[in-house]
């Protein structure tokens, strides 16, 4: 029987979930290897082509490693909350629980389709209470910790409690908030329980504070930076601003230094490293106080009112203490809470105006824009700490407020910033340094010595450095200071569909809820807006309150008491769920600790580029959190990643353009009666082409204005041509449109031809690369492939379109070739008749030579994830032992193993076909490499006569030269060329060639 895929492919993934083939063991002798794939979001179109390349990937390996002899846990879940569903409920009123559901049931069929080696009894769900429970356990846990820098790890609050109840504040090295209370013992005891536990928020890794935030009004919540684009949301393309809103937070900069060096320990493209290490941005330099108005350093002889921030100082981080005396003026960012109480009434709509028109950018934006010059002066002065002189204090939006203390001095000498603004706005510019060039930009150089500079003059740059921050800490204005780009994490969304926050409000200060309580399920709501008073959805739940038990806080039982509104934001479930998955249904822990031990972390993650500052740095920070807390054992959670490059669609677009006349005469004599409104006229691309290769003028008039228009792909076949019916039933607005081609005109079914042109009646498109998605209408649905060719077949093919880490365009006009091999390979096993048939002989050296080819290259480029050239290899020898007329029991088994990772429907088949108990493929031994088979007995020597090569002729490489020499001229094929003329000299070189010299 020929190749049935369809019916091959559904018996082997029915009997995978039957007999759940790919189940990992939690007890076994066997080296453990975790291979993983970022799990999805489950949205409402499923999968296309682009999204299973990773998942085929990571499966190919895992398939791979358990024929090597390991224990592979392979598992999938959701990341199930998410905002799509969230905004389908909102216009609906469907819970997005029940969308979630639909959209998961579309995903899990599609996954099981393309026969993924998954273990589905672990699967895990971040929306299912049974598995939030666990995210709202660490986010207590986090609550309930505070970091102790000389530990240089998370520890209890407890023992900070006990710390202060000992000794007061005294001692303490903690990461924590910037201003917090000095205070003895005695004076600790003597506080209120409320004042306690509002100091003791200063200190939680995660703990309540007003934060510059990305608003988006329309989807009524905060948003990550990754989630703007250009002042608009991501998702939607609603606008956003910049928002000042009690927030909850994670003091993620605690780890900063953990996080920078724990990226040389792991196996991770370089690239990718280095966006984090950008992100997290260490700087080294000092912190310089500057006094606002007529109250320098020098004079000053309270020096409590300079070691603590005042509304009389601004506070800034350089990492160039060096440049002080080039110090000119300030910066502040718009929202720095001192600009209001520094606006003079002079400046107050100027600086109003601006911060108005700040609020528009992102931190993203604001950050990626060198080239506008803007800002607003304040009316106020400061003035420089060591020199004494006033400078002007102005607001600009490339200053952040979240970044270092969201004010810098101003060095236009030395920085081009700075440099623009100062020329821009008529501002000093000082030398600072006696070799810089400052005529036309800013020189940052480090080189020469100082000049200008008061009591660095003459100094190198080391020695001036050292020199500042010692003055600096000598009169209280300063010190050396290491500071971090990357800020603490926003940890909560004004939405409904996320996990609540298990944490209750009594006096304004956040308490958890006991830890029997968990999980805190969501409460059912009327609407899934936020309230018209502006307070997120939660708070539309009836009688949603927290009664503390007895051992709880000291409160009454039957006293209830208002619960945290926002809920956590998407990043939360995916921070911890690798280890779920090594104990799933586990309801004691998030996992037992025999599960860590034996799984330890991932050994292989594969996932997008576009998760390095977001998923991929949360992800390592909670691990490292939870090593503090010895409930893991590794400090980072995965060994291994790598980046799966993303299939680009091809989108096809035409070019429509529209008259406002009453009648349309295209160039060749035809006119055209006008519709309302003006006509549509489409124009096929080899037109516009043509048009511009003979400079024949504009095809269109000048009244006219053509625009790119994508068109679904459906309607488009391999040459870019068309379908004129089918474009005109999806867009009937075109349905009395002029569709203009290079031969002539079509116009409601029937074509007009130009009377002076050869040309022909397709509408061409203009094929384009894009990133694939629904609105660029060039999305491929694998469910049709599957259904044409086969789950094997788009395995292989989509291996086959380039290296794993590359981006590439999808072309489904290939996968024509794929199938093709898939029909060949099964070819083999089957005589003239297509009945199974093969043989039990001596396999031959040529066979087992073909064989033990594939067999190491399969292993070398499995082993460096060079799946691409795999799939050419296999075509290599199904071709070798085609033309072997291989029908070898022992060579095909061993090639049904080697293949299976790649095609396992197919390969499953013919495992069972051969005589092997079904199921068991994926855990036999793949085939051992002898390379013996390689070593090649016989040469075909190239003859060339007076250097010319005329044969070849294969002989034993065994031969020694006077014996080669002999074949040579007793062959009559070489006599033929001699003429009978005797050779005047005969050169071998063994193993290489023969010259023969007449």
């Amino acid at each position: 029987m020929d190749y049935q895929f369809k019916d091959i492919e559904k018996k082997w993934q029915k009997f995978w979930a039957d007999n759940q083939t790919f189940k990992a063991e939690d007890k076994t002798t066997k080296p453990k290897y975790y291979v993983l794939d970022m799990f999805p979001y489950p949205s409402g179109a499923g999968l296309h082509v682009g999204h299973p390349l990773g998942y085929i990937a990571s499966d190919i390996f895992a398939r791979y490693k358990r024929l090597k002899g390991f224990n592979v846990l392979h598992p999938m879940g959701y990341d199930s909350f998410g905002l799509p569903a969230e905004q389908y409920a909102i216009q609906t009123g469907q819970h997005p629980a029940v969308t979630t559901e639909e959209n998961i049931a579309t995903y899990r069929r599609q996954l099981d389709q393309i026969g993924f080696s998954f273990d589905w009894s672990r699967e895990v769900r971040t929306s299912s209470p049974d598995y939030y429970k666990w995210t709202q356990w660490i986010f207590m846990q986090l609550f309930n910790s505070w970091y102790n820098k000389d530990a240089d790890k998370a520890e209890s609050i407890a023992k900070l409690v006990k710390h202060f109840e000992q000794n007061g504040s005294a001692g303490i090295n903690a990461i924590c908030d910037e201003e917090i209370l000095s205070f003895t013992a005695d004076a600790w005891k003597a506080m209120s329980n409320q004042e306690q536990q509002a100091e003791l928020l200063k200190y939680r890794l995660t703990y309540l504070r007003e934060s510059t935030v990305n608003w988006c009004a329309a989807l009524g919540t905060v948003l990550a930076n990754d989630e703007v684009k250009d002042g608009f949301s991501e998702r939607g393309g609603y606008p956003v601003e910049q928002k000042k809103m009690m927030q909850w937070s994670m003091r993620i900069t605690a780890y900063a230094d953990r996080l920078l060096k724990g990226l040389d320990t792991i196996d991770w493209p370089e690239p990718l490293k280095e966006m984090q290490r950008n992100w997290i941005g260490k700087s080294v330099g000092a912190l310089v106080k500057f006094r606002i108005s007529d109250f320098p350093f020098r004079n000053s002889e309270n020096k409590s009112d300079i070691e603590h921030p005042t509304s009389e100082i601004i506070e800034v981080f350089t990492t160039r203490a060096d440049t002080i005396f080039g110090t000119t003026f300030l910066v502040l960012a718009p929202e720095h809470e001192l600009v209001a109480s520094l606006t003079t009434p002079e400046q107050k709509a100027d600086i109003e105006a601006y911060i108005a028109q700040a609020k528009k950018k992102s931190e993203l934006e604001r950050m990626a824009d060198a080239k506008t010059v803007s800002g607003a002066f304040t009316g106020s002065f400061a003035l420089n700490p060591v020199s004494g002189e006033k400078v002007q204090i102005w607001i600009a939006d490339y200053v952040l407020a979240g970044y270092g203390t969201g004010a810098v001095m101003a060095v236009p000498s030395g920085d081009q910033r700075d440099y623009l603004f100062a020329k821009h706005y008529n501002l000093p510019i000082i030398q600072i340094i006696d070799i810089q060039k400052i005529e036309t930009e800013a020189d940052p150089t480090k080189e020469g010595h100082y000049v200008n500079s008061g009591f660095i003059n003459g100094l190198t740059y080391k020695e001036a450095t050292a020199a500042v921050v010692a003055k600096l800490e000598e009169i209280g204005a300063g010190k050396a200071k290491v500071n971090f780009r990357m800020r603490d994490a926003i940890f909560g969304r004004q939405r409904y569909w996320g996990e609540p926050v298990p944490v209750y409000f009594k006096d304004d200060l956040p308490h958890l809820i006991e830890e029997k309580d968990l999980p805190l399920v969501l409460p059912e709501v009327d609407k899934y807006l936020p309230t018209e008073s502006g307070e997120p959805p939660l708070a539309r739940a009836e009688g949603w309150k927290y009664k503390p038990g007895a051992s709880s806080v000291a409160t009454p039982v039957d006293e209830a008491y208002e619960y945290e509104l926002s809920t956590m934001p998407g990043w939360a479930g995916s921070s911890w769920y690798w280890y779920r998955y090594m104990d799933a249904h586990n309801d004691k822990e998030f996992a037992s600790k025999e599960a860590i031990a034996y799984w330890k972390d991932v050994d292989l993650y594969i996932g997008g580029s576009e998760h390095a500052t977001g998923h991929l740095l949360y992800s390592r920070f909670w691990n490292k959190f939870l090593k503090d807390l010895n409930l893991v054992v590794e400090e980072e959670p995965f060994k291994k990643l790598i980046n799966q490059g993303m299939i680009q669609g091809v989108s096809q677009k035409i070019h429509i353009t529209k008259s406002a006349s009453s009648s349309h005469i295209i160039p060749g004599g035809l006119q055209f009666q006008n519709d309302e409104g003006g006509i549509k006229v489409l124009i096929s691309d080899d037109v516009k082409k043509f048009k511009e290769k003979q400079h024949i003028g504009d095809y269109v008039s000048t009244e006219y204005s053509t625009t790119e228009h994508n068109v679904d792909v459906n309607f488009v076949d391999y040459k870019n041509q068309l379908d004129i019916e089918k474009f005109i039933a999806w867009r009937p607005e075109y349905k009395n449109a002029i569709f203009w081609c290079l031969g002539g005109c079509w116009q409601n079914g029937k074509f007009t031809p130009f009377d002076y042109s050869n040309g022909g009646d397709q509408f061409f498109t203009k094929p384009e690369v894009e990133k694939m998605s629904k609105s660029k209408f060039n999305v491929v649905n694998p469910d049709d492939l599957i259904e044409r060719y086969g789950a094997d077949t788009l395995r292989m093919y989509e291996m086959f379109l380039g290296p794993l880490e590359q981006s590439k365009p999808w072309n489904t006009n290939g996968i024509e070739g794929v199938f093709k091999f898939l029909r060949k390979f099964w070819r083999l096993f089957h005589n003239d008749a297509w009945e199974f048939s093969v043989s039990n002989n001596e396999p031959s050296k040529a066979e087992l030579k073909s064989l033990h080819k594939i067999i190491r290259k399969v292993e070398e480029d499995v082993e460096r994830f060079s799946f691409n050239t795999s799939v050419s290899s296999f075509m290599i020898a199904v071709n070798e032992l085609t033309d072997l007329k291989c029908n070898n029991k022992a060579v095909l088994q061993d090639l049904v193993v080697i293949l299976s990772p790649y095609a396992p429907h197919i390969c499953e088949e013919l495992w069972t076909l051969l005589g092997n108990e079904a199921g068991t493929l994926s855990y036999t031994a793949f085939p051992k490499f002898n390379s013996a088979y390689l070593v090649e007995d016989d040469f075909a020597y190239p003859i060339s006569i007076n250097g010319k090569t005329k044969l070849n002729l294969n002989m034993p490489l065994s031969l020694e030269p006077k014996d080669i020499e002999a074949m040579v001229l007793a062959s009559a094929d070489v006599q033929k060329y001699l003429d009978n003329k005797t050779p005047k000299k005969v050169i071998v070189v063994k193993g290489r060639i023969v010259n023969i010299v007449l």
